[in-house]
């Protein structure tokens, strides 16, 4: 009798332990459900790039001799959802055992726990061996402190990883934070590198979902996904990264343009987290990069590239285990107002929210400061209740998942979390959004005035805030 084992669609990852084992000791499972596609309305690219991610591994693993059962969104005895469609295969009375990785979200954490204590045969949960810390070394870290400061568990991240370190403990540098240096406008006299995009064909997914009635949002151009899909797609984008984009990706990390939808940034979120790249290997990989090219590759772009990912990315996981489920619940400003029915089409005449959301529904995909201090910035200048800025910001970005985006939603961008995160609201008035972008040109209404018709909006919603939050 063999072990069963359930790989989640965002476990594809090729460096796990059970893939070192002898093929013939474990069967695995992945698989398509409704339960996953209708949580919440998502972005039609993003269940595309899910499911050819999906299918992509499992036909490699099959490859490397392993067996595999792929459950497909229309399969005739798919229950849709994890925990049926596991009792189903277990009927069979051929499996010893159940395994699977610790999940990400909280939902299919619980799921997968009641299922566990419901089925005859013995279970276990492995870690899935991606991330740097545990679900509980931020709760340690911070323990008996009235406040979680991400810069005070970056730094300990550094030294107990050594990275970016001397030998003498101090950072590189000598300061451990480069971000008052990445923080340019963009010089219109910049090279800025084609975007890779890769021409992954989606059309049998598209009519997938057609004919079974899944409820989608945003575009999708051609019926193809720009976004890696594979093990080796996503080592070509961090390659190309390092090599076209990472000198100048600290200085205008927080820089916005109406014609380079992309800048500097990676695109490596989608394909770390469905684990396709560990954030080890892409640390690894651009630190090399920097000490071969010393002179060349700036330490700002490099330091700044590294406290994303074992910084933010590992706090905000942190904070997500340590807080849920209340933490869903939040609304500090109980803001209550829906959100404008433009959200799902871009069509306003104010350019910078026509061009930040009209780029995420085309692409699944913006930058942090579209999604911070474009989007979420008018969202809680606006009063839209926090839970449906959560699901907008779940549905329509490629690399949502809820572990990393509900922090920053309800935390970071709309402060739902009263202080959690974030130590203020991240609010502005035009005049950022000006100075950081191109968007104010040819703009219908004018960021310099604060009241009449073309006034801009954001500045009355700013003073607005701060009048009624005083």
């Amino acid at each position: 009798m063999k072990v069963l084992r359930l790989i989640l669609g965002d476990q594809l990852n090729h460096a796990h332990s059970w893939f070192s084992q002898e093929p013939h000791l474990a069967e695995y499972v992945l698989m398509e459900v409704k339960s996953e596609t209708d949580y919440v309305a998502h972005h039609i690219q993003k269940v595309c790039a899910f499911f050819l991610a999906m299918r992509t591994f499992a036909a490699e693993l099959q490859a490397n001799g392993f067996t595999v059962h792929y459950i497909n969104l229309d399969d005739q005895n798919n229950k849709q959802s994890f925990s049926e469609n596991i009792i189903a295969l277990l009927a069979s009375n051929q499996y010893s055992k159940f395994e699977y990785q610790e999940p990400d979200e909280y939902r299919v954490d619980a799921e997968l726990k009641a299922l566990c204590q419901n089925i005859s045969i013995p279970s276990e949960i492995l870690s899935s061996e991606h991330f740097f810390t545990s679900r509980t070394d931020l709760s340690q870290f911070f323990k008996g402190k009235k406040t979680l400061i991400m810069e005070s568990f970056y730094r300990h991240m550094r030294k107990k990883h050594n990275l970016l370190m001397q030998a003498n403990g101090e950072p590189i540098g000598d300061r451990w934070n480069f971000d008052s240096e990445n923080r340019k406008a963009f010089n219109e006299k910049e090279r800025v590198p084609a975007v890779t995009n890769f021409q992954n064909d989606a059309s049998e997914i598209v009519t997938l979902l057609a004919e079974q009635g899944v409820k989608t949002i945003g575009n999708i151009n051609g019926n193809t996904i720009p976004h890696p899909i594979s093990r080796s797609q996503s080592i070509a984008l961090l390659k190309y990264f390092i090599e076209e984009q990472l000198t100048l990706f600290g200085k205008y990390e927080d820089a916005m343009h109406t014609e380079h939808k992309q800048l500097f940034h990676s695109r490596l979120s989608f394909s770390l987290n469905v684990k396709l790249l560990s954030p080890a290997e892409v640390i690894d990989a651009v630190i090399e990069a920097y000490n071969k090219q010393s002179g060349t590759i700036s330490l700002e772009s490099v330091e700044g590239f590294v406290r994303q990912i074992i910084g933010w990315r590992e706090f905000m996981r942190g904070v997500y285990w340590k807080e849920m489920p209340d933490y869903a619940q939040l609304n500090f400003f109980n803001h209550q107002r829906a959100l404008p029915k433009w959200f799902w089409t871009g069509e306003t005449k104010m350019n910078c929210l026509k061009h930040a959301i009209g780029q995420s529904l085309d692409l699944a995909y913006a930058h942090h400061i579209q999604r911070l201090m474009v989007i979420g910035n008018f969202a809680l200048l606006f009063g839209a209740n926090p839970r449906e800025v959560e699901n907008w910001y779940l549905g329509v970005y490629i690399d949502a998942l809820e572990w990393v985006e509900i922090t920053n939603t309800l935390g970071m961008s709309q402060f739902a979390d009263g202080g959690i995160v974030g130590t203020k609201p991240y609010v502005s008035s035009a005049n950022y959004i000006n100075k950081m972008s191109n968007y104010c040109k040819g703009c219908h209404y004018n960021h310099k005035e604060r009241v009449g018709e073309k006034a801009c909006p954001f500045n009355s919603l700013y003073w607005n805030f701060h009048l009624q939050h005083e």
